[in-house]
C-alpha cells in the first residue's frame, strides 16, 4: 500500500472516535499492553510527560515541547486529534514523521493489529511509541487521547502526569459530573510520580487529592503556584492558564535533576509555533477583513473563545459555524452573541451535524444566518459580504477548523 492507502486502510477498517464517535471507544488497555509486548515495550526506552484534561492539554503539550527542545533535548509530541495530515499526530522537534514510517509500521503488524481488531487510535499510539524509541528520542510528550485512567496512552511511566483542567465534555464516555470526570483523568497519576493540576478547581481538587496521597505523589497546583506572567506567542488570553501549567512543569522536572534555565523557558513559550507547527489555537488566516479559527468545542474552551472574541475590535461580526453530532446545542448556544451573522455548515466528517439541524435549533437561541453546504462555502459567504474592518470568526469543531487552515 502507498501511503494514502495505508491511512484509508487506518480511517475505515478500524474504530476511530474523531470520525465515529462512541462505537469507536474502547474502555480497556489490554490491546495497547498486548502491542507493547508484540514492539517491545518501546515506552520503556524513553523518557516521557503525560498530559490529560479537558481543554488546554494540546496548547499544554506544545509549550513543554517546544521549551524542551529550546533545552536541547531530542523532543517527541504525540497529540490528536489531527487538522490536515494523519502525521501531525506523532512529532519529533516540531517535524512530522515520514509518510514510509507510517507504511512500515503498518505493513509490518498489519496480522497483529487484524488478530486483536486494534481500534485506530490504539494502532496510532504504537506507532508514535515504536518512532519515538527509533529515532532515541530523549524525552517525548505525550497528550492522553480520551479520559486517562483507560486511554491508550496509559502504558507509561513519566517522569511528572499534568492535568490541566477538568470540564464536561465527552459525558458519554468519562460520566457525568465533573469529579467523576477528574477521576477518569487522575487515572495517569502513578505512584511517586510527581502530578501537575493547571486550574485549581473546588469541585475536583478532593478527587486529585485523595488519589495523589494514595500513590505517595505530590501534587502541585499550576494556578496558585506560579505567579509569573510569561509571554508566548500563541494568541488567545486563554492561553495564560496553559503557560503557568506549563511553567509548573518545568519547574517540577527541574526539581528532580533537569536544568532547563529561565532564558530557555521564554524562550520556547514564545517560539511554540516555530518549534512545533501547532495549528488552530485562535489562528489569524487573514488582516483585511480579519478572519480568525480557534478549534474551542465544548463549553470551557468555547467560554475562553467568546471572551476573547468580545475583546476584538471590529464593525459587524460574522460567524462561521459546524459542530459535531453529540455535542450538546443547548449548552453551547446560547454562550455565542446575538449580534453577529451566522453562517452554518457541516464538517466533511460522518459525525458532522447537518447545517439545517444547527440553524434551526440556534434560531431557538437568536442566532440568525443561513445554511451552506459546505464549510468552504461558508466562509467565502463571509468574505463577500464582510467589509475590511468586520472580523469573521470560524468554529465550533476541530473538523470545521481543518478545513480552513
Amino acid at each position: 500500500m502507498n501511503y494514502q492507502q495505508t491511512i484509508d486502510w487506518m480511517f475505515t477498517q478500524l474504530p476511530m472516535y474523531q470520525r465515529q464517535g462512541k462505537t469507536a471507544f474502547k474502555k480497556d488497555l489490554t490491546n495497547s499492553l498486548a502491542l507493547s509486548k508484540h514492539l517491545n515495550f518501546p515506552e520503556k526506552k524513553f523518557k516521557s510527560i503525560h498530559v490529560a484534561g479537558t481543554n488546554g492539554k494540546g496548547s499544554t503539550s506544545h509549550m513543554l515541547a517546544s521549551i524542551l527542545q529550546e533545552a536541547g533535548f531530542n523532543v517527541g509530541l504525540y497529540t490528536s486529534p489531527h487538522l490536515k495530515d494523519f502525521r501531525e499526530r506523532i512529532k519529533i522537534n516540531g517535524e512530522v514523521i515520514s509518510e514510509k514510517d507510517v507504511i512500515t509500521f503498518i505493513e509490518q503488524n498489519s496480522s497483529f493489529f487484524e488478530q486483536h481488531q486494534l481500534s485506530f487510535f490504539e494502532m496510532t499510539v504504537g506507532l508514535a511509541f515504536n518512532c519515538f524509541e527509533k529515532y532515541k528520542v530523549d524525552i517525548a510528550i505525550i497528550e492522553v487521547g480520551l479520559g486517562g485512567r483507560l486511554d491508550s496512552t496509559n502504558i507509561i511511566t513519566p517522569e511528572v502526569s499534568v492535568i490541566t483542567n477538568i470540564g464536561l465534555d465527552h459525558t458519554q464516555f468519562l460520566g457525568e459530573t465533573l469529579p467523576e470526570i477528574a477521576f477518569e483523568k487522575a487515572g495517569i497519576i502513578k505512584n511517586n510520580i510527581p502530578v501537575v493540576i493547571g486550574e485549581f478547581q473546588e469541585e475536583t481538587f478532593s478527587v486529585f487529592k485523595e488519589i495523589s496521597e494514595k500513590n505517595k505523589t505530590k501534587l502541585y497546583i499550576a494556578s496558585k503556584e506560579v505567579e509569573t506572567l510569561y509571554k508566548t506567542d500563541l494568541l488567545g488570553y486563554y492561553q495564560l492558564n496553559n503557560v503557568k501549567t506549563a511553567v509548573k512543569t518545568i519547574e517540577v522536572l527541574n526539581s528532580i535533576g533537569y536544568s532547563i534555565s529561565n532564558n530557555v523557558l521564554e524562550k520556547g513559550l514564545l517560539n511554540v509555533v516555530t518549534n512545533t507547527k501547532l495549528l488552530g489555537r485562535w489562528q489569524i488566516l487573514q488582516k483585511k477583513p480579519k478572519v480568525v479559527c480557534d478549534t474551542g468545542h465544548n463549553t470551557e474552551g468555547l467560554t475562553y473563545v467568546i471572551k476573547q472574541l468580545k475583546n476584538e475590535k471590529y464593525e459587524n461580526l460574522h460567524i462561521v459555524l459546524g459542530v459535531v453530532n453529540d455535542k450538546d446545542l443547548d449548552t453551547i448556544l446560547p454562550m455565542f452573541p446575538k449580534a453577529a451573522t451566522y453562517y452554518f455548515c457541516k464538517p466533511n466528517i460522518p459525525r458532522g451535524l447537518s447545517a439545517e439541524i444547527l440553524k434551526n435549533k440556534a434560531l431557538h437561541f437568536n442566532l440568525n444566518g443561513n445554511c451552506y453546504n459546505s464549510v468552504e462555502l461558508a466562509v467565502n459567504s463571509a468574505k463577500e459580504i464582510a467589509t475590511s474592518n468586520d472580523l469573521i470568526f470560524v468554529g465550533g469543531s476541530t473538523f470545521v477548523v481543518a478545513e480552513v487552515i
